[in-house]
């Protein structure tokens, strides 16, 4: 009973994951991408939504998460790039994110500061990527001037988006029967028991 409880437990997990990156990808094309933001840029939901699902279920949740997210942007309008330019960025930073999962416990604040600095990364192999393939909105002087605003942006997006992960993945498991949720590194969520 308890083999089968763990593999219906584990095909949850995934069908989590998946909804989770597919509630992203619908975000950020229907919402995030249409906001007049200053610079003409705008925060990455789906990076941080891969990062997120990285640093809480680890590397290979990461590697998958990442390649499925970044070859659904690539293919969802405006796909303006060369095909599998995201998928690449986002599998690579979702195992790097990943590799760092099990420190996620230590604080409250470094998932935030991990989400950073996958954002950062995320968007700079974005860059590096495109400047290696040849495209002009890759070049250094677009890059120097949007990567600053395009991490700021995701940095204010960060907080949202790591608490609807948490909410909505594995991590968020009801632990008790007064209706509170734990999250590990965090401060129990909802109604505390007393």
């Amino acid at each position: 009973m308890t083999v089968l409880n763990a593999v219906e437990e584990a095909q949850g997990g995934k069908l989590r994951a998946f909804l989770v990156v597919l509630a992203a990808i619908v975000v950020q094309v229907a919402v995030a991408n249409r906001l007049p933001l200053p610079g003409n840029v705008t925060p990455d939901l789906v990076l941080l939504t891969v990062v997120a699902l990285a640093l809480f279920n680890g590397e290979m949740v990461g590697m998958v998460a990442g390649f499925c997210a970044g070859l659904a942007t690539d293919i969802v309008p405006p796909a303006d790039h060369a095909l599998g330019m995201y998928a690449l960025v986002y599998t690579l930073v979702g195992y790097a994110c990943g590799l760092v999962s099990d420190e996620m416990e230590r604080s409250q604040s470094l998932p935030f500061v991990a989400v950073a600095i996958g954002a950062l990364l995320g968007n700079l192999a974005y860059a590096i990527v495109g400047m290696m393939l040849g495209d002009p909105r890759a070049a250094w002087s677009v890059v120097s001037r949007m990567l600053p605003l395009m991490v700021l942006y995701d940095l204010l997006a960060s907080p949202f988006v790591v608490w609807a992960v948490l909410r909505l993945s594995r991590r968020t498991e009801r632990t008790n029967t007064r209706g509170g949720l734990s999250v590990p590194g965090y401060a129990s969520l909802g109604r505390q028991n007393r």
